[in-house]
């Protein structure tokens, strides 16, 4: 079974944050590690991660000085991942909006040769994927979007739940991200323009339960942002690295 890290960015999380949830998995699969990076919560978060990673040897935890945004968080939790010296490293939403158990999916998918995996909230029948109207055509439109600026056909880019081999971590997480809303997008446009990923390496795999957690950080007024942020993407890392 190949070893995985899982980076989960926790800010303010006291009241949603599933401890036991994911004790509870690591302890079922031995070959996952779970990395929590407070990114400078105010609340009892970190005491309540520190405490975790104390009594499991499975559970880590990693304190950002001073809140930097989920990206920032994102990206350290990443690299520190790199010294457990895992097969796969990924990150995935602290509310667990995308549940644990879909990480077996995204295993099935990355031992069949893929380097990136990336879950996708796409309503098929036989998949519950709870979500707003507003959020799922925001959604859409912006990953319509995207796609069509940085060529890249993606239908899900903002999905809290991706997967990585270890080999790429280093090239995708190395440089601070200049996006704060859509650094997933930008992870893409790194290996894709610089690093010359192949996109057929690259997976999208449908999830086959999502649920949209009260209490997430992003408003529907960020989204407003989003097209600024993927403009100044695509100058540096398409215009430039094409």
């Amino acid at each position: 079974m190949k070893s995985i890290t899982l980076v989960v960015p926790c800010y303010n999380e006291e009241k949603r944050l599933n401890l036991d949830a994911f004790t509870s998995y690591a302890s079922q699969n031995t070959h996952v590690q779970i990395l929590f990076v407070d990114d400078g919560s105010i609340d009892h978060t970190w005491q309540m991660i520190e405490k975790c990673s104390n009594e499991n040897s499975q559970i880590h935890a990693l304190k950002m000085p001073k809140n930097s945004g989920k990206a920032e968080a994102v990206r350290s939790g990443m690299l520190k991942s790199l010294e457990n010296n895992s097969d796969y490293i990924g990150f995935w939403d602290a509310d667990l909006a995308t549940p644990l158990d879909q990480l077996e999916l995204f295993q099935s998918y990355m031992d069949r040769q893929a380097q990136v995996i990336m879950g996708s909230r796409i309503n098929l029948l036989g998949r519950h994927i709870e979500r707003t109207h507003l959020r799922h055509y925001l959604g859409r439109l912006f990953a319509t979007f995207a796609s069509i600026v940085l060529n890249l056909g993606v239908y899900d880019t903002q999905c809290g739940a991706k997967l990585f081999r270890k080999d790429i971590v280093e090239s995708a997480f190395s440089e601070k991200f200049q996006s704060y809303w859509i650094f997933d997008v930008e992870i893409l446009a790194r290996l894709r323009f610089l690093n010359k990923l192949n996109v057929a390496q690259v997976f999208e795999v449908p999830l086959n339960i999502w649920r949209d957690v009260g209490g997430s950080k992003v408003r529907p007024f960020d989204f407003i942002k989003a097209p600024l942020e993927l403009m100044a993407i695509y100058v540096k890392y398409k215009k430039n690295g094409s």
